[in-house]
């Protein structure tokens, strides 16, 4: 009865190693899939305000530092934060800090970045590009409701 020897044994353990090592590194997700992973939840949220905030009939907005973003509505007293809905709470982004620019550059500036909409279903289209690194995701508003991320 012939068994393995030690040396076939380490190969077998070797070739295992490599390809263990070859799986986990592939599997890692890189900056720039984080950034769309991002990109694609923020473009959701943007819909659900914009959606929002004609359910309401009140502006609603989208405010964003390099580290966190939230949603406020517009009420008689002001702009106060949505706290009791969980889709629309603060939150940290998960690749922070996140480089913001919105195209055409709004009114306010870009810190923090705000995205007001109104109660109109129509709005002035728009490009908001989030950049970490030398990795860049655009959200491109169409001004009717659809967020595509490119």
């Amino acid at each position: 009865m012939r068994g393995f020897t030690l040396l076939e044994l380490l190969v077998v353990v070797v070739i295992v190693g490599i390809t263990l090592g070859m799986v986990s590194f592939s599997a890692m997700p890189s900056s720039q899939k984080n950034l769309q992973n991002e990109a694609r939840r923020i473009a959701l949220l943007l819909q659900a305000a914009r959606d929002e905030a004609i359910v309401r009939n009140r502006p609603v907005a989208f405010e964003a530092n390099a580290d966190r973003y939230s949603f406020q509505v517009r009420n008689e007293n002001g702009w106060e934060p949505i706290t009791d809905d969980d889709l629309m709470r603060e939150r940290e982004f998960k690749v922070a800090p996140v480089g913001l620019a919105m195209n055409p550059v709004p009114v306010t500036g870009n810190d923090p970045l705000w995205i007001v909409f109104g109660r109109e279903p129509v709005d002035k289209p728009f490009v908001l590009t989030m950049s970490v690194g030398e990795d860049a995701v655009a959200i491109r508003a169409d001004g009717i409701g659809h967020f595509n991320v490119e």
